[in-house]
């Protein structure tokens, strides 16, 4: 099984048999990593570390050099230098990011129609229909890998398999660099002997819950009754999970995924424990929240917020609301009320607010009476004066001053949850 760091990683030959294929899972290698080499080519073969120096600063990105030492992203900046002193660390740059990954996607646009993004730097593609134009599966993987290469400048890890689990799991089995054909017949064969961690959606909980019970191969899943499995994850994941180690996989590429969730999370520079202070990071975060709601257009059906103690343990609760809304004083109300279900005085490191449960502003039926009509017309003006003045420059009046209650510098909120 490949690992983060690209040992252990498996590539097919040249002409390996694609039979039963079309689905393709393209992975950008080390992607913010490769793009800051790309900008700066003195910067090639150094460990890097994305992400900044100053207080709690957590990886976004490394490049394989640092992951031979350890370095993980979501690991803290300072944790990942003890590891690998030697490492350089660049702050991250969202604009190159977004710049050259809209070059890698036109990549792909250019090869099929159907092409479903996941994230900045990976996506599906199905290309059953487009053999005829640019060859097998296979051909069309190896065509991609050099196109991104020639034309971007960067390098991809591609999985080609018959479904999009397979697909994923094999692309990231041939990182970095690499590419990993699964013919339809030896799907199971490749599955098989992963372990359960290696599955699309079964995160580290799930593994241990299975692992406990003795599940700790993909095979093991496959031959567990649907009881145990039950008894492990849940009905839900444990239908779903079995259905995934028997090759089973009927989801089709999505050229249109629709945004599931919104939001903002802060980590301080310091622990906080004044809970007025919490309180009041709560709603700068909802606002911020509505803001960029009502600037995509959706309305939140539900609220999120998410408590990170000193400790590392971290909390997180979720409430439907009565009607949809795109007003950040709503959404901060509702954050508050959540806040206050956790009874935990401990201090706190990280706070999130998202908005979930999406859909397009106006869809829902209008209430003859709107509670919120006039905290709508002041937020509408924020939004109009945030546009003219620019973001950092507009606020409301009960966040001023709130950086430095932070304890001398907190960073800017960053958004979480699918963008």
């Amino acid at each position: 099984m490949g690992r983060g760091d690209g040992s252990g990683r498996i590539v097919s030959p040249a002409g390996a048999d694609d039979t039963g294929t079309g689905i393709l899972h393209v992975d950008m290698d080390a992607f913010y990593a490769a793009v800051e080499v790309l900008y700066d080519p003195s910067l090639k073969g150094l460990p890097l570390i994305i992400g900044g120096r100053e207080g709690r600063s957590v990886v976004s990105s490394a490049s394989y050099e640092a992951r031979r030492f350890g370095v993980r992203s979501a690991m803290p900046v300072a944790h990942a230098l003890r590891l690998c002193p030697t490492a350089r660390v660049v702050s991250p740059d969202f604009t190159r990011y977004r710049a050259v990954s809209a070059q890698v996607m036109a990549v792909f646009q250019s090869i099929t129609p159907l092409v479903e993004q996941l994230s900045i730097d990976e996506a599906f593609l199905d290309v059953r229909g487009v053999r005829r134009l640019w060859g097998s599966p296979g051909e069309i993987a190896a065509l991609i890998r050099r196109r991104v290469r020639d034309e971007v400048g960067i390098t991809c890890s591609v999985g080609v398999a018959a479904t999009k689990h397979v697909a994923k799991m094999a692309s990231t089995v041939s990182k970095p660099d690499g590419m990993l054909v699964v013919p339809a017949v030896r799907t199971q064969e490749f599955l098989d002997p992963r372990p359960v961690g290696a599955m699309w959606g079964v995160g580290p909980k799930a593994a241990e819950a299975l692992e406990r019970r003795g599940i700790r191969l993909i095979r093991d899943v496959r031959e567990a009754s649907p009881e145990a499995l039950e008894r492990a994850v849940g009905p839900a994941l444990g239908q779903r999970i079995q259905d995934l180690a028997r090759g089973l996989d009927a989801r089709q590429i999505e050229t249109e995924r629709a945004e599931k969730s919104i939001g903002h999370e802060e980590t301080f520079d310091r622990d906080i424990e004044d809970r007025d202070l919490l309180r009041s990071e709560l709603l700068r975060l909802a606002d911020r929240v509505g803001a960029r709601l009502r600037t995509s257009g959706w309305h939140a059906g539900a609220v999120a917020i998410k408590i990170r103690f000193a400790d590392f343990t971290t909390l997180s609760r979720t409430v439907s609301l009565p009607e949809p809304t795109d007003v950040g004083q709503r959404i901060g109300e509702t954050a508050i009320a959540l806040f206050a279900q956790i009874e935990r005085r401990d201090p706190v490191r990280l706070v999130g607010v998202r908005a979930e449960k999406l859909r397009p502003a106006g869809a829902s039926a209008m209430a003859l009476w709107d509670d919120d009509e006039d905290q709508r017309r002041l937020e509408g003006t924020l939004d109009d004066a945030r546009a003219r003045f620019g973001v950092g420059m507009i606020t409301r009046a009960r966040h001023v001053g709130a950086t430095e209650r932070r304890s001398g510098g907190g960073v800017e909120p960053r958004p979480f949850g699918r963008e």
